[in-house]
């Protein structure tokens, strides 16, 4: 099951500045005149005044500027690990209304090459992490485990590090401007893959390109599930989870990876 914390936290918003002002239009006046001393105020208006600007304050900055996500998987691999906490920026693609997603501000599109957060096209309610490969108009191939972009290959040089232990290869992509790693696995098998995105679409894959169900396996990103662009690790916490037990086994920490800015 898929939390909607956007939802309860305009909920709490809501309702407790909804309590607030009621109380202070029209219940407060009649506590003040008729207490002889000090009017004692309820214990849930006074909740509702302490925590309004606080779930206020958090609603606006999670909604309008930065936002954090947890990476679950290692379909970013070597550019994002499990554990891996980012940052994601909700003004560089447009603001919208929070739990509505309504854009009321046009501030940009997604280049090729952002990393972005976006709700999986299968299940809005799930948030997905990918980099931007297409953008409308292009012409996406995938051929031999190359890409091309509308007939330009994007090179890959072999950094020189060696296969990594699951016996993948990294390599350094040239996406256009954007020169970042991916994994690919020499022993998989070729998923030739060939199409032309569409208006108020988007490509996406993954970095570890043969551990990845992108937009190979289910299709584009309308421009209406966008959610923002990955920027900053803010934080990292590697370890087992079991989730029936709510328990993290085995943890720990890279602390060189907090503060990596993402491209």
């Amino acid at each position: 099951m898929n939390f909607d914390f956007a939802a309860l936290l305009v909920l709490l918003t809501a309702g407790s500045g909804f309590i607030w002002a009621v109380d202070a239009w029209l219940f407060a006046p009649r506590r003040r005149q008729a207490a002889a001393g000090e009017p004692v105020e309820p214990l849930l208006v006074e909740y509702a005044r302490s925590f309004f600007p606080v779930f206020l304050i958090v609603l606006l900055l999670r909604s309008f500027l930065a936002e954090p996500f947890r990476i679950p998987s290692g379909s970013m691999m070597p550019t994002l690990l499990i554990g891996d906490f980012v940052l994601v920026n909700k003004y560089n693609y447009g603001i919208r209304l929070p739990v509505l997603n309504l854009k009321v501000v046009d501030n940009g599109e997604p280049q090729r090459g952002d990393i972005v957060v976006f709700r999986y096209p299968e299940d809005p309610r799930q948030p997905y992490i990918k980099r931007v490969i297409g953008v409308p108009g292009d012409r996406v191939e995938y051929r031999d485990k190359v890409l091309y972009i509308n007939g330009v290959e994007m090179t890959q040089e072999d950094p020189g590090a060696g296969p990594t232990p699951a016996g993948s290869v990294e390599y350094r992509e040239r996406l256009g401007e954007v020169e970042h790693s991916i994994l690919v696995d020499p022993r998989g098998r070729d998923d030739d893959y060939s199409t032309t995105v569409p208006e108020r679409s988007y490509f996406m894959m993954g970095d570890n390109r043969d551990n990845s169900r992108d937009s190979r396996a289910w299709g584009f990103v309308p421009e209406e599930n966008l959610v923002g662009r990955a920027f900053l690790i803010w934080f990292n916490l590697s370890c087992d989870w079991h989730w029936q037990a709510l328990s993290c086994k085995n943890p720990g920490m890279e602390w060189k990876r907090i503060g990596t800015i993402l491209k």
